[in-house]
């Protein structure tokens, strides 16, 4: 009988598990290894003891083009647990509570998302057609000034284009935030590209918004740890990587837990931040300029603040917030499956690109939130809070700067048995679910090439 080749996956959120589940598919013996007590990375959710919810760290939209992420929920049998919106529509919320949808046609693409542009309110019918026009540069840009694109922040970018300040405000600027988790003048201009390429210029479905109808761990941790464990592998939580140690051929022979238990295997995927990847790799081999570059990539993070109201105050699963500090609200009671009648109401409330804010109180966040609330949803006045919940990710994504794309590295490594995956690992896509999953996947390919397996995963 033929030995199975031994894979250590270092890392249980998206970009881990969805490697781990693809070479479980292909026979290859997994043991995934996360640090913490559960798992799920950065994206998990857990139950809040004082009000007995269940609370996401932060909240995670998926859209239609998130391919990867799709397949691999299908294939761990999570496929039934989300939404899918049947075209693209989200309500975004001006000052004074004047509220203008954005709202896809049942249109083949790339006409449906024209004729939303088109209809959208908050816009001038000028700034409308000039929007498209700018759309259209943009990813004209993508295709024959690839290397000019990549030096440009999504500001700089739409000055190069004649974007108004108005059009920036209500569109250009609320998408980049959501999608890139960084401020416009951080941002890179051709990771917002290749969000409108893949996401609003290809086919109509890709648009739509995707959501889980239950907690991001019930979603994805749970079932792949089950699909893992079922074709032979191991999860272990708890099984914190102090380091990685190499043999006389400079190959990856171990990883020595903090414990103090070795695990050896043939390959090993590190799914964590490139920063914990440094501390674990050997000094000499951290110094290599493939991985010493790493050090050049920074932070982006988020903040999630929950409301338990007493009462009902939006029927809509979320919506956009325009000049205030809070950009989104998600209802709760809209998006998740099995929410008691009678229950209070919880609301949670995005803040990306938050550094300028991650280092305020919980309190004065919180606050924070309330009042933007109150301002653009005036029935909200009226409701009584009942339980406050702030979330901070200080390492929540990488942040997508002009200077990124040189230095995301492939899932490839100078070490021959060791390969990367990541959201901040190079796919071409912001620091998104699907980027991380597409990682995995690509990790996984890699592996599998390594072992000789003539298939794909």
């Amino acid at each position: 009988m033929t030995r199975r080749s031994q894979v250590v996956v270092i890392g249980g959120g998206f970009a881990g598990l969805s490697a781990a589940v693809a070479l479980s598919r292909r026979g290859l013996n997994v043991t995934v290894l996360e640090q913490k007590p559960e798992l799920g990375g950065r994206a998990y959710s857990f139950v809040d003891e004082q009000i007995g919810d269940t609370v996401d760290n932060g909240q995670h939209l998926m859209m239609g083009c998130y391919d990867q992420t799709l397949s691999f929920l299908n294939t761990i049998g999570a496929a039934d647990r989300l939404v899918f919106q049947e075209n693209m529509a989200v309500e975004m919320i001006a000052p004074g509570g004047v509220c203008a949808r954005l709202r896809a046609a049942r249109l083949p693409g790339p006409a449906h998302m024209a004729h939303a542009v088109m209809r959208y309110a908050h816009l001038r019918f000028a700034e409308r057609v000039w929007l498209l026009v700018g759309g259209a540069r943009m990813l004209a840009m993508q295709r024959r000034e690839r290397a000019l694109l990549e030096r440009f922040s999504v500001s700089a970018l739409l000055d190069r284009l004649g974007q108004s300040a108005n059009a920036r405000r209500v569109f250009w600027y609320p998408l980049t935030i959501a999608t890139l988790n960084e401020e416009p003048a951080r941002a890179s201009a051709a990771l917002l590209a290749e969000v409108l390429r893949r996401a609003f210029f290809g086919a109509r479905r890709n648009s739509a918004f995707v959501y889980a109808n239950v907690g991001l761990s019930e979603l994805y941790c749970a079932p792949s740890k089950t699909y893992i464990e079922c074709n032979g592998g191991a999860v272990l939580t708890r099984a914190a990587v102090a380091g990685i140690e190499l043999d006389a051929n400079k190959r990856v022979s171990k990883v020595r837990l903090r414990e103090g238990r070795e695990i050896s295997a043939d390959y090993f995927i590190s799914a964590v931040p490139w920063a914990a990847l440094l501390r674990i790799l050997p000094v000499t081999v951290a110094e290599d300029s493939f991985f010493s570059r790493l050090s050049r990539l920074s932070f982006s993070p988020i903040i999630c603040t929950h409301l338990w109201l007493d009462r009902k105050i939006i029927d809509a699963p979320f919506v956009g917030f325009i000049d205030t500090t809070t950009q989104w609200l998600f209802n709760k009671d809209a998006l998740w499956a099995g929410r008691s009648l009678g229950a209070p109401a919880h609301l949670s409330f995005v803040i990306s690109g938050a550094r300028s804010l991650i280092d305020r109180s919980n309190q004065a966040l919180a606050a924070q939130v309330l009042a933007d609330l109150n301002a653009m949803i005036p029935q909200a006045r009226d409701a009584q809070v009942l339980r406050t919940l702030v979330v901070k990710e200080k390492q929540a994504t990488m942040a997508p700067s002009p200077e990124s794309c040189e230095i995301r590295p492939p899932c490839v490594t100078p070490l021959e048995n060791l390969f990367l995956a990541g959201d901040w690992v190079q796919t071409g896509l912001p620091a998104t679910i699907e980027s991380a999953v597409t990682a995995g996947h690509n990790a996984a390919q890699a592996v599998a090439a390594r072992a000789g397996l003539k298939t794909a995963v």
